[in-house]
């Protein structure tokens, strides 16, 4: 169930473009939330909400630095995130497989560029 919850956070915040770009900005190295908030023209009170929201997902560790708040990406929810689509495309590449196998070796089965079939 735990496991569940932290895939909801991660995913919640995956889902909003800003929390999406922030990541991408994180990707290059650590940020404070002055730095991340230059270049879209928010608020510092929205960026610091929407790195909230990512720290609460543990998609980002924030740590006090003088007066800024210095925010990194954390790799250990992605990687969760990553195994469960890893998953589920495995097993949906295997169905699709069997499905195909199953249609190509149908013996009723019709050409439907085939005029004649």
């Amino acid at each position: 169930m735990v496991q569940q919850e932290t895939l909801n956070r991660v995913f919640a915040s995956l889902a909003d473009p800003t929390r999406r770009d922030i990541l991408v900005r994180l990707g290059a190295g650590p940020a404070t939330i002055s730095e991340l908030t230059e270049p879209t023209g928010m608020s510092l009170t929205g960026m610091k909400k929407h790195v909230q929201a990512l720290e609460n997902a543990g998609l980002v560790v924030t740590r006090k630095v003088g007066r800024s708040r210095q925010c990194r990406l954390a790799d250990a929810p992605l990687d969760d995130a990553m195994t469960w689509i890893s998953f589920y495309q495995r097993l949906w590449a295997r169905r699709l497989d069997g499905l195909d196998a199953y249609l190509t070796l149908r013996p009723d089965r019709t050409d439907p560029k085939d005029p004649d079939a």
